[in-house]
């Protein structure tokens, strides 16, 4: 058999229907790891979608408790051929962000799968359940082709990447033995553009937080207060101008890395940020100096997420006692986490505005991570890919979203390679979240492509 043969393999699985079958079957899962009630879907997905799949195709599991309460179960597998072969480590995760149902327009539901022209809808399609699903096909097409892999994988899947991988850290302390490999790859974000494959080897880092001024009980009569009584509003705009300027260059210098250097820059020269589904960019935003592509992934990004004073949706004449602003920082490699919130509170009070309260998120915390694009790993993968697709693919040195890379790297000491199989434009995290089928029928080709190369390796 050959390699042509595999690709074949994971083509006619496609063609034939299966895969859109067998991502409805996924979809339908209703794994909102945000909702408590959903809580008992997060098991039943590993138990009566992955387990029998993964044991089907030679690999032997179990589901473990998250050693966070807060956190889903996880599911570690391994498929063992010769302990003197690669080990690759792969991953995904099975849940899903709030359906978000009401919003969804007429003819869609988030768990049930519905085919529109070459759109796929459904809650989890894109983000991560195609994805994750994708890669194991490829992997039975390998095995269908060759009777084999020709190296040894380990896989995990998770429940909680949605709620901040919650536990995955400590999880991955407790089992690094079984999860020793050589290299991680993964799916997860969108390709650049959608018929060119994509590959990423790490992600900026984020973290979220509120910003909260409270100056008395109460609101009071802005006729009557009005020139008397500070406004918590007008102080706390004030407070978040003082962050960024007018186009969203961030002042903070703690917050402006060092590390955009001359291979980073190179590695983005070229790469698109628009594909041509998505909204156009504001040429005039964020820092002066960069090209579009070296803000978004090489570059930090301060977003104000959400806002409020008084009664938004019923205002009255009164001055408000309260104002909040849900805060976000984007970050490279180069920016210190550690420092990011106390950097906050010594700018904070350097202006002024020692009153505003810094209150964190209590939940995940994804640190940025990143690989050197001349990593052999990564030069393997472009390759193989550029072999099957027959177009050398993007490669961005780091994921501008954020994913819990940091545990894969720093925990378990990987070198990490992501090919994602959605496209920017796919709606994740929102109303009508959808994947694109050709991208999907090209992603299980370019995956059967990589993992029977990695295979041939010597």
């Amino acid at each position: 058999m050959t390699r042509q043969t595999a690709l074949a393999n994971a083509e006619h699985y496609f063609d034939s229907g299966a895969f859109q079958s067998d991502l409805g079957a996924l979809v339908g899962y209703e794994t909102e790891s945000q909702n408590p009630d959903q809580r008992p879907e997060l098991y039943r997905y590993l138990e009566q979608a992955m387990l029998p799949r993964l044991e089907a195709a030679g690999f032997t599991c179990r589901i473990h408790d998250n050693p966070d309460p807060k956190g889903g179960p996880l599911l570690i597998g391994e498929r063992i051929e010769d302990p003197a072969l690669q080990t690759v480590l792969t991953y995904g995760h099975g849940d899903v962000i709030r359906a978000q149902t009401e919003q969804w327009r007429d003819g869609l539901h988030p768990f049930r799968l519905v085919e529109e022209g070459e759109r796929l809808y459904g809650r989890g399609s894109a983000d991560n359940k195609g994805q994750h699903l994708i890669n194991i096909a490829a992997l039975e097409a390998v095995i269908a082709a060759r009777g084999k892999l020709g190296f040894n994988v380990r896989i995990v899947v998770e429940m909680s990447e949605e709620t901040g991988s919650v536990g995955l850290p400590e999880f991955f302390r407790e089992h690094r033995q079984e999860l020793e490999a050589d290299v991680l790859i993964a799916s997860d974000g969108p390709r650049l553009q959608p018929e060119i494959p994509t590959l990423f080897m790490g992600s900026r880092g984020g973290t979220s937080f509120d910003l909260v001024l409270v100056l008395r009980e109460g609101a009071h009569h802005s006729g009557n207060w009005g020139g008397l009584l500070a406004d918590p509003a007008m102080i706390l705009s004030h407070a978040l101008s003082s962050i960024c300027d007018r186009r969203g260059q961030i002042r903070i210098p703690e917050w402006r890395p060092d590390s955009l250097t001359p291979k980073v820059r190179e590695a983005l020269r070229g790469l698109p940020v628009e594909d041509g589904d998505g909204p156009r960019v504001d040429t005039d935003w964020g820092e002066e100096d960069l090209t579009p592509a070296e803000r978004v992934y090489g570059w930090n990004s301060f977003a104000i997420l959400a806002m409020s004073s008084g009664v938004p949706e019923a205002p009255v004449n009164a001055i408000s006692a309260r104002a909040r602003a849900t805060c976000q920082l984007r970050y490279v490699v180069g920016t210190d986490p550690d420092d990011i919130l106390p950097a906050l509170r010594r700018h904070l009070d350097a202006h002024g505005f020692e009153a505003v309260q810094i209150i964190p998120h209590d939940r995940g915390f994804f640190r940025a991570t990143r690989l050197d694009p001349d990593h052999e790993w990564v030069r393997f993968a472009a390759a193989s890919l550029e072999r099957t697709a027959g177009k050398a693919p993007h490669v961005l040195p780091n994921l501008a979203g954020s994913l819990p890379n940091d545990s894969f790297t720093d925990i378990l000491g990987l070198p990490t390679i992501w090919v994602p199989h959605s496209y920017r434009g796919c709606s994740q995290h929102a109303p009508n979240e959808h994947v694109l089928k050709p991208l999907c029928r090209d992603a299980l080709r370019v995956m059967a492509g990589l993992w029977w190369d990695i295979g041939e390796m010597v």
